[in-house]
């Protein structure tokens, strides 16, 4: 249980920026403070530095970059605060979002140009709800290589990354700030003062009484993040008077491999794929989102489904790592008919070939989806998958600078939060979700918090 505690007399402030947490809002936080002539140190739980962001495509939406240039994309900031406030039914702090957005695209030009990061654009499919393709990744297009980047340009800055070590207790004197105290594996603890915190310790899906206390629909599914994730950033910010908001907002994700978990990604379903359900029939509108999809998945028999595409579709998906790890493990499956990959997939052949059939060449169907006007063609690819829950959305209210909020819109002096430790720009449910919102608050509340005064 996270912990609040008046600072000693003489608290040590030894370190000038601590960040609790080394997913990608805690190291670029890092990279933005040094750059502004503070010593930051990073502190984190696990012996190296994973979190959500490992378990993601490492996918960066931004409006307006120079990736987006030499693509031919024009792009801005307003059109993409635009996608985000459509997607979300328009319930966000419009100023946040607003923020976000602008910070976007100097934000990934700087991780590009400052720091080195090879980024470029998906540029072979269109995410849900994104009028613009600007989703920015590293080649695997794999979280994985996003933190191992992000952790070695903080290396090239000389910046201490400090591991096996769990923040339990946030110090305070009056209203500011004063420290940390932290557990280490071997059962001994210690104490860090600080003239800045930023938590960036994202959210709480891995706390199961509080996910199903604030979105009790999605509680039973499979969690897909990361198990550190216990809701200690809302937790020490309720008790230090911090205000909440949208608690109910979550990512879910309606396409994981089962019972393999592994992320497939929705290319194969944006590019003209569709979901069955164990009886070889569409159940819903799949162009509305992979977050929507997850409890849309968990409400069929069994609590699966199969998403259907073909080799053309398994092309451009094979750009993730995470899909060809998938079908390294057998989890996708290939064959030169629909009836023969429905007996591979244990589904009704004729119920899938007239499932099939029955998809409009061009145009909308039944529930609503447009489809691209490309038909599937053999060799056809299905995989078995699930809903999960990825990461929560809800959290410490911020301002666009990063500054965690009081109920009266104050701000405190020296706390800053982002990633999932901050309310997101996903709405207040898992409908809300715009592809890369988790990794937009994360780089650009990251940057913010660690240049701020």
């Amino acid at each position: 249980m996270a912990d609040i505690r008046v600072a000693p007399e003489c608290f040590d402030l030894s370190s000038e920026t601590l960040i609790v947490g080394a997913g990608a809002c805690g190291l670029v936080a890092a990279l933005a403070a040094a750059e502004a002539g503070q010593v930051p140190l990073v502190i984190e739980a696990d012996p190296v530095p994973r979190g959500s962001t490992a378990l993601s495509a490492g996918l960066i939406p931004a409006a307006g970059t120079q990736c987006q240039r030499d693509a031919g994309i024009e792009d801005s900031a307003a059109l993409f605060a635009a996608d985000i406030q459509a997607k979300a039914g328009e319930q966000n702090d419009p100023a946040l979002v607003r923020a976000m957005a602008q910070q976007s695209g100097p934000a990934v030009d700087w991780l590009a140009e400052r720091h080195g990061l090879p980024l470029s654009v998906v540029t072979d499919f269109d995410y849900p709800g994104h009028s613009r393709r600007r989703m920015h990744g590293l080649p695997s297009r794999s979280g994985l290589e996003l933190v191992d980047a992000l952790r070695a340009a903080c290396e090239q800055q000389g910046i201490d990354i400090i591991c096996g070590r769990r923040a339990v207790t946030v110090f305070h004197a009056g209203e500011e700030v004063a420290g940390i105290s932290v557990h280490m594996q071997d059962g001994a603890s210690e104490t860090i003062g600080c003239r800045k915190l930023i938590l960036a310790c994202n959210g709480f899906g891995g706390n199961r009484e509080m996910v199903a206390r604030h979105m009790p629909e999605i509680s039973a599914a499979l969690w897909f993040g990361h198990d550190g994730n216990r809701g200690e950033a809302v937790q020490w910010g309720r008790a230090l008077g911090a205000d909440v908001a949208h608690m109910g907002a979550y990512q879910g994700h309606g396409n994981v491999a089962h019972p393999h978990g592994i992320l497939i990604s929705w290319a194969v379903i944006a590019e003209g794929g569709f979901q069955v359900n164990r009886h070889g029939h569409r159940f819903w509108d799949e162009s509305q989102g992979y977050s929507e999809a997850a409890r849309a998945v968990l409400a069929q028999p069994g609590g699966e489904a199969f998403a259907i595409f073909d080799s053309r579709i398994a092309a451009v998906a094979r750009q993730f790592a995470d899909f060809r790890e998938a079908e390294a493990l057998g989890a996708v499956r290939e064959a030169g008919s629909l009836p023969q990959l429905a007996v591979m997939l244990g589904l009704p052949p004729e119920a899938l070939s007239a499932t099939a059939a029955g998809l409009p060449v061009r145009g909308r169907d039944a529930f609503g989806r447009e489809f691209p006007g490309r038909t599937l063609r053999a060799p056809y690819c299905g995989v078995r998958v699930t809903g999960a829950l990825f990461h929560t959305q809800g959290g410490l209210r911020t301002d666009g600078a990063a500054r965690v909020l009081r109920p009266d819109g104050r701000g405190f002096s020296n706390l800053f939060a982002g990633g999932g430790a901050a309310c997101g720009v996903s709405g207040t449910g898992d409908s809300g979700y715009l592809s890369g919102n988790g990794l937009l608050a994360a780089v650009t509340l990251g940057r913010a918090a660690g240049a701020g005064a």
